[in-house]
């Protein structure tokens, strides 16, 4: 099931200028933020955590200060942002190593590097049932086929192993979207996908009760072009069906113009984000491989 046809390559290809991509981190914290809070309500020790999106890896630094016992796995399409990361333990391991290293006893020494993977989120290389917590924010809504990726996370989790996403839902950049309708026909934004479709992809994919919720927020900017500049730095249009040419001044334009009558009494240009949140549980198999159900019972106790 196709959400979009979104061209991975070019979603790599969006993402390979990580020092672009900063420009939005400020709504990825804002996210990653509300997102520990839902998970501090749950009383989970996992061993293995796989961080599926990590992107320049802050979120992978705030994990392992929840876990700190935890070994952490890093996840991204994207190998530029992989080696920002990269860099980053680097002058970790050359700062801090130096100064504590002699003097800190290795069990205080904190858990070893996250180790980092450049893949598909649907086809890992990851063995089965060899993570305990799978972490994804803002990341879900770059894939064309969010169902395999609920399969092979499924997969990946053992049992009673814990999903915990974020992405964005179907009225974010609506005003954005409304306005490139007026100037043509070409789809420059996702047509991300509804809460409610993904709770049943989860239930699909084989996982207990998932939680879905969502929350609106509204930025609000002072000019049209930091509107767009930070749409782009999310991640802007990877969709194979985009137009292939050049945009066009004039087209350019009457955006722009088209935009500036969004003005709100305050001045200012609002753009929706609708972020979508899901939660869910690997539950006990009740099938075998074979897909034979298997029946558990207990013998009664002799007197």
């Amino acid at each position: 099931m196709q959400s979009a046809p979104i061209d991975l390559q070019l979603v790599s290809r969006l993402f390979s200028d990580p020092a672009k991509i900063a420009a939005s981190d400020f709504l990825r914290r804002e996210i990653a933020a509300r997102m520990r809070d839902k998970l501090e309500l749950v009383r989970i020790s996992p061993a293995q955590v796989l961080d599926a999106g990590c992107g320049a890896g802050a979120d992978l630094q705030e994990l392992q200060k929840l876990y700190p016992e935890a070994q952490l796995s890093g996840m991204d399409i994207s190998e530029a942002m992989l080696q920002q990361v990269r860099e980053q333990q680097a002058q970790a391991r050359s700062v801090f190593g130096k100064l504590l290293g002699k003097w800190t006893p290795v069990a205080l020494r904190g858990a070893p590097e996250a180790s980092l993977l450049c893949e598909d989120f649907a086809a890992t290389s990851l063995a089965p049932q060899s993570l305990d917590l799978i972490w994804s924010n803002l990341a879900l809504h770059w894939h064309p086929e969010p169902d395999r990726v609920f399969n092979e996370w499924r997969r990946l989790l053992r049992t009673d192993g814990l999903l915990m996403f974020s992405c964005f839902g179907p009225d974010t950049f609506v005003e954005l979207r409304d306005v490139f309708a007026a100037v043509d026909n070409w789809p420059h934004t996702l047509p991300f996908v509804d809460m409610h479709d993904f709770g049943d992809m989860l239930v699909n994919a084989g996982f207990s009760t998932p939680v879905m919720d969502m929350e609106k927020l509204t930025l609000t900017y002072a000019s049209p072009h930091q509107l767009l500049q930070d749409v782009r730095a999310l991640g802007g249009n990877p969709l194979a069906t985009r137009e292939r040419g050049l945009f066009g001044r004039q087209r350019y334009q009457r955006l722009l113009a088209l935009l500036e009558k969004q003005r709100g009494a305050d001045g200012r240009i609002a753009l929706s984000i609708e972020v979508v949140y899901g939660h869910a549980f690997k539950p006990v198999n009740t099938r075998t491989s074979a897909g034979e159900s298997i029946v558990r019972f207990d013998l009664p106790r002799k007197k």
